[in-house]
């Protein structure tokens, strides 16, 4: 095998501008399989962080209204959903790593002369985690503040911009609906799709959402969960709830839950689908270098001829004849994949970040797409540019191998 490495390398060497050319031809289709490759890791990448910064193990329990009979109840009857129903699933459901009821309502906030009329959500702590709330400035309201009653808020990057426009908003009070709270937080900017108004949202502990509204009856919860199975996970929320409220648990109506897995799950399933295509068609571009490669080494086999019948005229057996072409083929393919693989992290350092949800969010650079070159993009492109190597490298190396001694002597 040594020495047919050497004759290979040596034959390449001899034409070395045809051998150059047939190597920035692979090398360009391998660039091309791998930076496609890149760039459906990076879309995959985005979605995911898309969905991270609104929490990704993420339930919304939303209660509606009945439309089938079921338990004694009519069709049509209002489901209302208090703090019981919180403690009932965090008793029943060890699934659940945190759970936190809302209660929304617009009031006026107002500071100095400036007064707008913001969303307040009142919550649990634990809120903050579920909802992935980062903390900018100050802190979260805490367990603390809870129990005491505490007026205290926190506001949006938005509101806080709006309300304060450069100042120090931690420590300041604010007026909702007439009533001072305190500000001891300033959430970081979080991804907002035109005039999603996430960042202009104040959120205060769920215990002093009473000085505003009737709390009794919440308008949806929240949970998060550990488990990967959350269609199980649904269902039994359902049928808990079901039981207690005395709903069909097969009336989507009566109970609204998103699942944000869900979303996700199906996103996987289209990003599948995008690299299986990126694949084949980076596939389709590398196989136009090895059309060119299996051209190049027919005429080396039709140049050759006369060398041919010489080897095999004094007792050269066939498949060293056949190794010899191939591991030709095989060598140009492997310096061009390696160029090529060169090439493609270059393009991938210097393209940065391809824009995607930036485009039509703000805050959201995190959803933009990198082309992201990891080991097993590597290792498929590897796989594809041997297939084609030993593809191109074959036919040619079997015409070689088969040649009449006789024939090939007299060949001029």
């Amino acid at each position: 095998m040594g020495e047919i490495l050497n004759e290979a390398i040596v034959a390449l060497r001899y034409n070395r501008r045809r051998s150059m050319l047939t190597m920035l031809g692979m090398a360009w289709g391998i660039a091309t399989v791998v930076l496609l490759l890149a760039y459906g890791n990076g879309f995959g990448q985005a979605i995911e962080n898309i969905f991270a910064s609104f929490g990704m193990k993420t339930m919304i329990i939303i209660p509606g209204r009945s439309s089938m009979q079921a338990g004694g109840e009519k069709a049509g009857a209002q489901v209302r959903m208090t703090l019981d129903d919180v403690e009932l699933l965090t008793t029943n459901l060890p699934q659940i790593t945190r759970i936190s009821p809302e209660v929304n309502k617009q009031c006026i906030v107002q500071f100095d002369t400036r007064s707008f009329t913001f969303q307040v959500t009142g919550s649990y702590p634990s809120i903050q985690d579920i909802r992935v709330l980062p903390v900018g400035q100050g802190r979260f309201f805490n367990a603390e503040d809870a129990v005491q009653r505490g007026r205290v808020v926190v506001i949006g990057s938005e509101a806080k911009e709006k309300l304060f426009s450069g100042r120090n908003a931690i420590g300041e009070r604010i007026r909702l609906d007439g009533i001072s709270y305190e500000v001891v937080g300033v959430l970081s900017p979080k991804m907002q799709n035109g005039d999603d108004p996430i960042n202009r949202f104040l959120y205060v502990p769920f215990s002093t959402m009473s000085d505003f509204r009737d709390s009794h009856y919440i308008d949806d919860f929240w949970i998060n969960y550990e488990v990967d199975d959350y269609i199980g996970l649904e269902q039994s929320i359902r049928n808990i709830l079901a039981a207690q409220h005395r709903f069909n648990s097969a009336d989507r109506r009566a109970l609204v839950v998103l699942s944000l897995m869900q979303q996700v799950h199906q996103y996987r399933i289209i990003t599948l689908g995008l690299k299986v295509l990126l694949a084949i068609i980076g596939t389709l571009t590398l196989g136009i270098g090895g059309v060119g490669l299996m051209n190049i080494m027919l005429v080396s086999v039709t140049q050759r001829t006369r060398e041919i019948g010489m080897e095999k005229a004094l007792g050269c057996p066939r498949q060293r004849i056949f190794l010899q072409f191939l591991s030709e083929a095989l060598a140009i393919s492997f310096m061009g994949g390696v160029l090529g693989v060169m090439l493609a992290y270059g393009v991938s350092l210097s393209a940065g970040r391809v824009t995607l949800y930036s485009a039509v969010a703000q805050h959201a650079e995190a959803g933009d797409i990198q082309l992201l070159i990891d080991p097993t993009t590597l290792v498929v492109a590897t796989a594809i540019l041997a297939f084609v190597g030993l593809v191109s490298g074959m036919l040619p190396a079997i015409r070689a191998s088969k040649l009449n001694p006789i024939e090939a002597l007299r060949y001029e």
